[in-house]
């Protein structure tokens, strides 16, 4: 017990020497302790050991405001090493505390503990954290509110209430077990067994009934809601019977605001929307349920939670339902992507690229590596599943890239090779037959000088388990300037493309058979995690580690790393 206190008081002592070395900084410090471990949880008739933070799940949540500081202390005493991201704070110079595992980290050891610094700056409305290491985030997550700095407001009435909604994955088996059976057949991974709204499958799940999530509301109240969709591997519809929906931020940023009677989500995205309790006091299911056009395995159940008025009312024998689009019906999901626009008010200013001097032309596919005679892989033979970026599939360094990066001096060329600005062999993307499915492997990076400013256009590809991907970028947030369907044809699209409001977010659609471009000023220098975020994908390969090079002054330039970071060894 002494140590134990000892330790809790030097980890104290040192958030508090940091927040007096930080005290520059815009905005308060706010500091957190954290413990990871093991909990036991009863869902679905059956009893689950999973990871957690703080003994909840979904996890707890930060609460601060624009230009903050927050310092957690995570104390690993989980049986395995853990990272843990901020994702969608874009950590100015600071990539060190970002998270993803041998990225810019290794894991923090069981028995260890870290002290990561999260600097918000632009950020606004409802981000996340989430573990990044293997695919402990299916437990280990939660939300980050940031609220308007002092002396602003938000863009709209200020809410009678505000309530934060987690989606999440949930497995009866142990989610580890689940990924390491699927490494050794290099097979699909085992489908997860239930989703969750704020820890809850509701009820139509077993023994779930009496457990489903509710929110209270009161008549004629209007309430901000915040969705945070962290679940593993599968995009969402989600919607209120009766209750239209106002659309007003995704991803830490606001968009003008538009009604609608369903949400589309990815795994990584926001959404923040209002709700007024305008119908007849009674109780309304929200419902969760997928969207997923393709022909790979997934988890096609759905969830469900209650919307209970206050007051004194008759149960209903018959809870109204909504109305969704149809689960593989790709049309709905585009309509609502292309509806998200920034506000690009004085208020709110956008600054999107126009002078575009490093232009990408990046596919995702879902393919096939050969494996080694002794591997036992199943897939066509002895082949594994791959994914890839530009004919790449990732692979992981052992070590923390971030920090070979800064021991080489910032030499790119020491530690990785470069991922070409375009496919090595160009092909009819959406509508190949003949192509190959195979892939090659390698940790190939892509490096961005300072100030360069960029568009990135992601080609979804007709090989191998077409579907849609969620691209996440660490360390920024990007302009949305379009998506299509088909091949992208660099002679007129980009014609099509918005400039004057796009939405910035962190986390994009790519369209089966179709593709995405997006834009950014690479103004943040460090080593930046690019991947999608189907957690299966991710453990395939699809993904890549985009490198930022200082500028010429210090205030364009890293950060040097804090005086500790979990050792590699």
């Amino acid at each position: 017990m002494k140590s134990k206190m000892g330790l809790i008081s030097g980890v104290l002592g040192f958030i508090f020497l940091s927040a007096l070395l930080f005290s520059k900084a815009q905005g308060a410090v706010h500091n957190y302790y954290w413990v990871v471990k093991q909990t036991n949880f009863t869902k679905l008739c059956t009893t689950s050991t999973v990871l957690t933070v703080n003994d909840s799940f979904p996890g707890p949540e930060i609460h601060a405001k624009k230009g903050d500081t927050v310092f957690v202390t995570v104390q690993n005493d989980g049986p395995y090493g853990i990272t843990i991201h901020w994702h969608g704070v874009r950590q100015p110079r600071n990539p060190w505390s970002d998270g993803p595992e041998y990225i810019t980290q290794c894991p923090i050891k069981s028995g260890g503990n870290f002290t990561q610094e999260i600097n918000l700056s632009t950020e606004e409305g409802t981000l996340w954290w989430h573990a990044h290491s293997d695919w402990s985030r299916a437990t280990v997550h939660g939300a980050i509110k940031v609220f308007p700095a002092n002396g602003t407001s938000y863009p709209f009435d200020e809410p009678d209430g505000d309530q934060t909604v987690v989606f999440s994955s949930w497995y009866k088996s142990d989610v580890m077990d689940v990924l390491a059976e699927s490494i050794a057949s290099g097979d699909d991974p085992n489908i997860s067994d239930a989703y969750t709204i704020n820890g809850e499958p509701g009820d139509l799940y077993d023994c779930s009934n009496e457990t489903m999530y509710s929110l209270l509301v009161e008549t004629g109240k209007t309430y901000l809601l915040r969705i945070v969709n962290s679940i593993l591997n599968e995009e969402m519809f989600f919607a209120i019977a009766n209750h239209n929906m106002t659309v007003v931020g995704s991803d830490g940023a606001y968009v003008k605001p538009f009604s609608t009677d369903y949400l589309f989500i990815t795994p990584g995205q926001t959404m923040d929307f209002l709700v007024t309790a305008n119908q007849s006091p009674s109780y309304y299911y929200m419902v969760l349920t997928p969207f997923l056009d393709t022909d790979s395995s997934y988890d096609n159940t759905t969830s469900r939670a209650l919307i209970k008025y206050s007051g004194n009312y008759t149960t209903p024998s018959s809870i109204p339902t909504p109305p969704f689009p149809n689960i593989s019906d790709s049309l709905p999901a585009q309509l609502f992507v292309v509806r998200l626009k920034s506000l690009a008010d004085s208020a709110h200013p956008i600054n999107v690229p126009k002078k575009i001097n490093r232009q990408i032309f990046m596919t995702v596919s879902v393919n096939l590596v050969a494996c080694p005679n002794s591997t036992g892989c199943t897939v066509d033979g002895n082949n594994k599943l791959a994914a890839s970026l530009n004919n790449n599939s990732f692979v992981m360094p052992s070590t923390a890239l971030l920090q070979e990066y800064y021991d080489n001096n910032y030499n790119v060329s020491h530690i990785a090779d470069e991922l070409p600005n375009k496919p090595p062999t160009p092909f009819n993307y959406t509508t190949v037959a003949n192509m190959s499915t195979y892939t090659n492997e390698g940790t190939q990076v892509i490096t961005f000088n300072y100030g360069d400013e960029v568009e990135i256009v992601f080609q979804g590809t007709n090989i191998g388990a077409t579907q849609n991907h969620p691209m996440h970028l660490h360390g920024y947030s990007f302009y949305l300037v379009g998506t299509g369907s088909a091949d992208f044809d660099n002679g007129t699209d980009p014609g099509r493309f918005n400039l004057v409001d796009p939405p910035e977010v962190n986390t994009i659609a790519v369209p089966r058979k179709g593709w995405t471009a997006i834009r950014f000023k690479a103004d943040n220098p460090g080593v930046w995690f690019m991947h999608c975020h189907f957690d299966r994908h991710t453990s395939w390969g699809m993904s890549t580690a985009v490198i930022v090079k200082n500028g010429g002054t210090n205030e364009t330039s890293m950060r040097p790393p804090p005086s500790y970071m979990p050792p590699c060894s």
